[in-house]
């Protein structure tokens, strides 16, 4: 009989240790996919401000030109804002702090002349705004 009670006694301790192994697979899984969702919302911000200022750069090195661009950001990302600063010029509106970058190449007191900072609305994720550069212009302006 004292067989019998030490074998459901063994069956349970290896139950309870299968639980354990179990949850910490569960913490680990579920760890590691909120760090690569972090991982793809980092990669969309440098990707957008990588493609602003190559976009920037080719209407900067044309004579005349209007474009209209659309950029995919994270969706906590609220605004893109243009500020009248030497060091970073654009800056993101979130609930977390996200690091600006300094664009080269527009013409930030013209964009900053009516309201400083000048904040483009994200719309489920997308940023919409227009370049635009006319002849004799140096920089290119935002709308």
């Amino acid at each position: 009989m004292k067989n019998k009670k030490r074998g459901q006694l063994d069956i349970s301790f290896g139950m309870i240790f299968a639980i354990i192994l179990i949850i910490v697979f569960l913490a680990a899984g579920f760890y590691a996919i909120k760090k690569v969702i972090e991982l793809q919302q980092s990669v969309q911000v440098e990707s957008f401000l990588s493609d602003f200022q190559d976009d920037v750069n080719a209407m900067w090195k044309s004579p005349k030109g209007s474009q209209n661009v659309e950029y995919t950001l994270p969706t906590k990302i609220t605004s893109v804002c243009f500020t009248n600063d030497e060091f970073q010029n654009l800056e993101f509106t979130s609930s977390e702090i996200i690091s600006g970058k300094l664009i080269e190449n527009i013409d930030i007191v013209n964009i900053t002349a009516v309201e400083d900072p000048y904040c483009i609305k994200s719309v489920k994720g997308k940023v919409s705004m227009t370049l635009l550069k006319n002849y004799g212009e140096t920089l290119v302006k935002v709308k």
